[in-house]
C-alpha cells in the first residue's frame, strides 16, 4: 500500500539530517584545529621526560601515567559497584518508593558540578582519612563522581533487554543470579562498555576536582614492584591538570595544544579499542 509522503515528515528528517551533520562537524572541527596546533609540539623527549629546569625538559610522561593511574582506580572502584546497583534497582528493587528515591538521587548527583566533589574529596579522603594529596585520594573522587553515570547508564542497558529473554530462562530453571550472569549481562554489554566509555571521558578530562585531591605534583614512578604501589600515595598531576596549569601561565601555547592533542589521542585510543571489546564480547554472546 502507498504511503503518503507529508511535507511535515520531510521538513522534520531533514532538521534532524541536518542536526547530525552540525554535530559532526562541530566535533571533527574540534579534533582536527587541536591536533593542527598541538602535533607540532609532540616529540619523543616531550612523551617521555618529566618537567626539569636542570635538564631545560618540559616532559609529561609523569602526568601521561598519572592519569592512566587515575583512570585504573576509577573504574576498578567504580564498575563493580554501578553495575552491581543497577542489577539491584533494575531485577530486584522492583518500583518500591526506595527504588524511585535512590534513582532521583542518582540523577541529582549526575548533574553535581566536579567542584562539589573536589570539595568534598579534600574534606573527607584528604583530611578526614589523612589520605594527603595523592592519586588514590583522586580516585576515589572520581569514583563517587562518574558512578551515577554507570549507574543509570547500565540500568538503561539492562531494561532495554528483551523480556522474553528473562522468561524463557527462568522458565527452562534457571535461577535469577544464573540467568543475570548468562542471559542478561551478555544482552547489556553494549550499554554497559558504553558506560565505561562515557566514564573514561569524565575521567580523563576532569582537573577541579584532582586538583582539590590527587595535588599538582609531577613525581616520576619508580620503576620497581614497591614503586608502583608506593605511586599510589604520591600527589600526581594528570595531563588535564598540567595542561591548566601551561594555559594559565600563559606563556608558551603550543604545549598546552601538544598536552591537548595527546589528551584526544589517549581518549580516541580508548574509545575505539572499548567499541572493539565491546563488539567482540557481544559477538560471543
Amino acid at each position: 500500500m502507498y504511503k503518503k509522503v507529508r511535507p511535515v515528515d520531510t521538513l522534520i528528517r531533514g532538521l534532524i539530517w541536518l542536526c547530525a551533520i552540525i554535530t559532526i562537524a562541530i566535533t571533527a572541527g574540534i579534533i582536527v584545529y587541536i591536533l593542527i596546533r598541538g602535533l607540532p609540539s609532540i616529540s619523543w623527549s616531550f612523551l617521555t621526560t618529566q618537567p626539569s629546569e636542570l635538564h631545560g625538559t618540559i616532559g609529561i610522561l609523569p602526568n601521561i601515567i598519572n592519569t592512566l593511574y587515575i583512570v585504573i582506580i576509577t573504574l576498578l572502584i567504580a564498575t563493580p559497584i554501578g553495575i552491581g546497583s543497577a542489577i539491584y534497582l533494575t531485577e530486584y528493587g522492583g518500583r518500591s518508593k526506595l527504588v524511585k528515591v535512590i534513582e532521583f538521587t542518582t540523577e541529582t548527583l549526575a548533574g553535581i558540578p566536579s567542584i562539589i566533589y573536589g570539595l568534598f574529596g579534600f574534606m573527607f579522603f584528604v583530611v578526614f582519612m589523612k589520605l594527603q594529596y595523592s592519586i588514590i585520594a583522586g580516585g576515589l573522587t572520581l569514583a563517587i563522581m562518574v558512578l551515577p553515570t554507570i549507574i543509570r547508564t547500565t540500568q538503561e542497558a539492562l531494561k532495554s533487554v528483551n523480556p522474553l529473554y528473562r522468561e524463557a530462562a527462568l522458565g527452562m530453571g534457571a535461577t535469577r543470579v544464573h540467568m543475570i550472569r548468562t542471559v542478561l549481562l551478555p544482552s547489556a554489554m553494549p550499554g554497559i562498555m558504553t558506560a565505561v566509555i562515557l566514564s573514561i571521558g569524565r575521567i580523563v578530562g576532569e582537573s577541579a576536582a584532582l586538583i582539590f585531591t590527587a595535588g599538582i605534583g609531577t613525581k616520576m614512578l619508580r620503576m620497581t614492584l614497591p614503586g608502583f604501589f608506593e605511586h599510589f600515595m604520591t600527589s600526581g598531576a594528570t595531563l588535564t591538570v598540567q595542561l591548566y596549569q601551561y594555559a594559565m601561565r600563559g606563556e608558551d601555547l603550543g604545549i598546552s595544544f601538544a598536552i591537548a592533542a595527546v589528551l584526544v589521542i589517549i581518549v580516541l585510543i580508548i574509545n575505539f579499542s572499548t567499541k572493539r571489546l565491546a563488539r567482540r564480547l557481544n559477538a560471543k554472546n
